[in-house]
Parts: C-alpha cells; sequence; structure tokens
C-alpha cells in the first residue's frame, strides 16, 4: 500500500513532459533577454572612450611592436570591463530618477528586464575580472591607477555628480587616468601635452553633456547638478574648453621637441581635423537634444567619423612613416 501510495504522489507531483518542455520554452528567451539586458547595460558603444589608453603608445612611436601592443590592448580591454562596472553601478543608484527621464527609462535596470539584485552580482562579477587581470598582469602602478579610476567614478556616482563643475572635473579626471594607465602598461611616460590636451578635452565632452541634458525635458529631476547649469554658461564653457584644447594641440605639434621626436615639421597637418571634430561636437550637442547621449550620437554622425578616421590616418602617416614592421 504504501509503496503505491508512493508511486501516486511520484506521478502527480511531476509535471509531464509537454509542460516541462514548454516551460524550457518559456524560460529560454526570458535568459536571452536577461544576456542581452546584461550586455546594453555595460554600454559597448561607450567603449570608445578607452582608446585613450592607447594614446601613450601611438604617439611613443611603439603601435607595431608586438611587446608593448599586446599589454596596450590588455590594458584597454581591462578599462572596458571597469567602465562596464561604473555604468552598471550608476544604473543601479540612478534607478529612480531614470525611470522618469525620456530615453534612460528604457535602459535594461529602470525598466525591470535586469532586476536590480543580478544587477549587483554581475557589477561584483566585473570588478573582480577587472582587478584580477590588473594585479595578475600589469605592474602595481597600473593596478593602482585602474582602482584610483573606478574609485573617482564611485564617489562621481555616489555625491559628486549632484555637485556642479566639480562633476565634469570628475569626468576629465576619468580621462586622464585612463593615460595615465596606458602608460604604466607600457612602461612610457605620456608628455605634459598629452595629459593637457586630454584633460582639456575631456572637459570639453564634459560640458558638452550637460549642455545636451539641460536641453531635455525634466532635466532637474534627472540630475540635481543640472539646477546650477545655464544654456548660456554652458555654451561658454563649451567655447572656452573647445578653443583651448585647439590651440593646446597646435601648440603640441608646432613645439620642436615634437618636431625632433617625430623627425617631421608635418604635424600640424591634423590640426584641420581636431577644429572640425570640435565644431562638429557642438552642433550634435545643440541638434539632437533627445538623444540619449552626445557621445552616442557621435558616433553615429558620418561627417564626424569619416573626420576621425581622416585624423588617425594622417597621424599614423606623419608618425610611422608608412612603414609600420612587427617586430
Amino acid at each position: 500500500m504504501s509503496a503505491r501510495k508512493e508511486e501516486q504522489a511520484t506521478t502527480t507531483s511531476d509535471p509531464p513532459p509537454s509542460r516541462r518542455s514548454s516551460a524550457s520554452m518559456l524560460a529560454a528567451p526570458k535568459q536571452v533577454g536577461l544576456v542581452r539586458g546584461l550586455i546594453r547595460t555595460i554600454r559597448p558603444h561607450q567603449w570608445v572612450k578607452n582608446l585613450f589608453v592607447l594614446a601613450p603608445i601611438v604617439f611613443a612611436k611603439d603601435a607595431f611592436h608586438k611587446d608593448r601592443l599586446i599589454p596596450a590592448l590588455g590594458a584597454v580591454a581591462i578599462f572596458c570591463i571597469l567602465s562596464g562596472a561604473v555604468y552598471t553601478l550608476n544604473d543601479i543608484i540612478d534607478v529612480d530618477s531614470d525611470r522618469v527621464h525620456p530615453v534612460k527609462r528604457h535602459r535594461p535596470i529602470p525598466s525591470g528586464s535586469v532586476p536590480v539584485p543580478v544587477a549587483r552580482v554581475f557589477l561584483v562579477g566585473l570588478l573582480v575580472v577587472a582587478f584580477g587581470l590588473a594585479f595578475a598582469a600589469f605592474p602595481l602602478r597600473f593596478a593602482a591607477t585602474a582602482g584610483a579610476y573606478f574609485t573617482i567614478n564611485v564617489a562621481y556616482s555616489l555625491r559628486l555628480k549632484k555637485i556642479p563643475f566639480l562633476d565634469v572635473g570628475c569626468i576629465a579626471a576619468g580621462f586622464v587616468l585612463r593615460v595615465v594607465g596606458g602608460g604604466f602598461a607600457i612602461a612610457v611616460r605620456p608628455s605634459w601635452y598629452m595629459f593637457a590636451c586630454t584633460a582639456l578635452l575631456a572637459l570639453f565632452l564634459g560640458f558638452g553633456k550637460r549642455r545636451h541634458e539641460i536641453a531635455q525635458e525634466h532635466a532637474g529631476k534627472q540630475r540635481k547638478s543640472l539646477e546650477a547649469y545655464t544654456a548660456r554658461g554652458l555654451d561658454v564653457a563649451l567655447t572656452l574648453t573647445g578653443g583651448a584644447t585647439v590651440l593646446t594641440y597646435i601648440a603640441y605639434t608646432l613645439d620642436p621637441s615634437t618636431r625632433v621626436f617625430f623627425k617631421s615639421d608635418q604635424l600640424w597637418m591634423t590640426s584641420p581635423s581636431v577644429v572640425m571634430g570640435v565644431a562638429r561636437f557642438v552642433q550634435i550637442v545643440k541638434g539632437h537634444p533627445k538623444a540619449e547621449s552626445p557621445t552616442q550620437e557621435m558616433l553615429r554622425d558620418s561627417l564626424f567619423v569619416l573626420n576621425l578616421v581622416l585624423w588617425a590616418t594622417v597621424v599614423l602617416v606623419i608618425v610611422y612613416r608608412l612603414r609600420p614592421n612587427f617586430e
């Protein structure tokens, strides 16, 4: 009797194969959607900013030396993982305010397609991978720079992004630390011109981001610091930082030490592309107020991308004289 009851209980408790298969079929799309949501959360389209890590190797004329190129690319990968962790953290912290944003509410975490507990576990995993690689494969100075980059971004997400102008300063610091990290990864010391151009360009991009955000509806609800900004003040900041970026870059190309190092007087020929890029970015900021970010629109703008490719091509031609030799 007891054996029969156990068989009946087992039979009634186990769902039929058809139900199990249908349940698994329903779970599969959810898992795929979760994976896609996690990928969207780390913003791969924003990783272009991490190309600043390659600036030291390019302008040190070592981009075609394998013993330095491989560590440099590894450093870029680590900063991509770290920036993905920063975006994940920021979305977790801003989940409530993002829900009232006309565009950001569609992001995976605010929309609910990636639950906050899952995002937290994902964040920890990204940090373990990034810092594990940084400490295992690179000098301690690089790992410390990566740690400083993440620490500044944590402070930014928790508090500093609410303080006007200091928020943009944090963005600029992140770009400078990318360059510092790229130098430590390959044991190259970037010039002060590189640091100055990077800082000024990052400030320019940061003010452009704020100028873009202030034009959107419910700007104050989306970001506290926007209440202290004005469109006129940001236009002035864009003009000053954009102009300073261009002038500093031109000074770099004409500096005697630069001409001696590259054995060329022609690097100034890349300056028109810099002027064009700065002007086009301002047009994008003011002309696409409904976009999620000016950086995203910048990479979709064919004229901007073409100008960027032209600049990079001319730089490589002048710096490497069209004779890259792998050693």
